[in-house]
């Protein structure tokens, strides 16, 4: 392979609301940037990565709700619909599970990862069966001992299997996974978020997370109610977008519905989002 490819995947959909997306900025305000219904819900996807590196790794970065939870979460205001099963995608590329390499989780929230494991004849076991799971140990640790907030946001289920099996790995601090993929940790939504760097060619794709979940958010001062540190959230949010902007980075946004990527412009201290050249994306 010439150069390292990437591509997105779109796993599903799911509603939420506009007022806990966007925290204390008033509607009047966001809702000129991001759509709601006129019951105040958001429409989110949830956007995988599939990352060809030219070293012969095939990595999924994040990779949805999945399946295994959907009669406990219809119990919710969320409404997953049109869920699509990741394996399906990457079937018809001729790829099979057993041939992913490496899975990168940004973080543990069961809406990134629900697909890491699957049931199968009544067990949950990986899905990804050869693949080494990526996840910072910050996160993991929160996510055995969760604080109040996000309690309700990790499932067990999801990576219980993934440590038995021997397939976890536990990122300290910012490292290369290999010569195109460089991990970077951002706090705020959560403890030890991932944020994937992937250079591509000439390009560098920065899989954000819910660290600038939407591109609505390019704003810094635009911070999700679910985000646990907001103070915390607005100074990594400026740190992953003066980078983006001085080295005309693309922005992955994992919940954007209506723009998948987004380049980032800064104008004195103001961001914006703007559409990233197609010949840029993979």
């Amino acid at each position: 392979m010439a150069e390292t490819t990437y591509e997105l995947i779109n796993t599903g959909f799911f509603y939420a609301d506009g007022g806990s997306m966007f925290g204390a900025t008033p509607r009047r305000a966001w809702s000129k940037r991001y759509p709601c219904d006129e019951q105040n819900r958001c429409k989110l996807a949830m956007r995988a990565g599939l990352v060809k590196t030219r070293c012969g790794r095939i990595i999924v970065i994040d990779n949805g709700v999945g399946f295994k939870h959907l009669d406990k979460l219809k119990h919710t205001s969320y409404d997953f619909f049109d869920l699509t099963d990741i394996c399906d995608v990457l079937a018809a590329q001729s790829i099979a599970p057993e041939q992913v390499t490496d899975v990168i989780l940004t973080h543990l929230h069961f809406d990134h990862c629900g697909h890491t494991t699957r049931l199968e004849n009544g067990r949950i076991v990986p899905t990804f069966p050869n693949a080494i799971c990526h996840v910072s140990r910050a996160q993991w640790d929160n996510s055995l001992n969760p604080n109040a907030l996000e309690a309700d946001s990790y499932f067990p289920e999801n990576m219980d299997a993934i440590a038995q099996a021997g397939k976890l790995h536990l990122v300290d601090s910012d490292c290369d996974l290999c010569d195109d993929i460089h991990l970077r940790l951002f706090d705020g939504h959560t403890c030890g978020q991932i944020a994937p760097y992937v250079k591509t060619g000439r390009q560098t794709v920065v899989f954000a997370g819910d660290v600038i979940p939407i591109a609505a958010q390019v704003s810094p001062l635009w911070i999700s109610a679910y985000d646990t540190h907001p103070l915390t959230s607005y100074s990594e949010k400026l740190r992953m977008l003066d980078e983006a902007a001085a080295d005309q980075q693309i922005l992955v946004h994992y919940h954007d519905a209506c723009t998948p990527c987004s380049a980032v412009r800064k104008i004195n201290n103001f961001y914006r989002a703007e559409e990233a050249r197609n010949d840029l994306l993979k």
